[in-house]
């Protein structure tokens, strides 16, 4: 895992769909759930979401809390 991405999870919005430009890191787990069973795009997002959906599942979305407020 880059250390770096973690900040872009808190500054990249989503590009498309029902929750477009909020942040990935505030994105729904059933929405990051539903890009896991359907596949998650390719390129830069996709790994962005894949690493979103896997905080969400392991329940560490706190790991971020720190990179808030910066």
């Amino acid at each position: 895992m880059n250390p770096e991405h973690l900040q872009l999870l808190l500054t990249r919005t989503m590009p498309y769909g029902k929750y477009k430009d909020r942040v990935l890191a505030d994105l729904p787990g059933h929405y990051l759930g539903w890009f896991a069973r359907e596949g998650f795009p390719k390129g830069e997002l996709g790994a962005l979401l894949a690493l979103m959906y896997e905080l969400d599942h392991n329940n560490l979305r706190s790991l971020l809390d720190p990179l808030r407020g910066r």
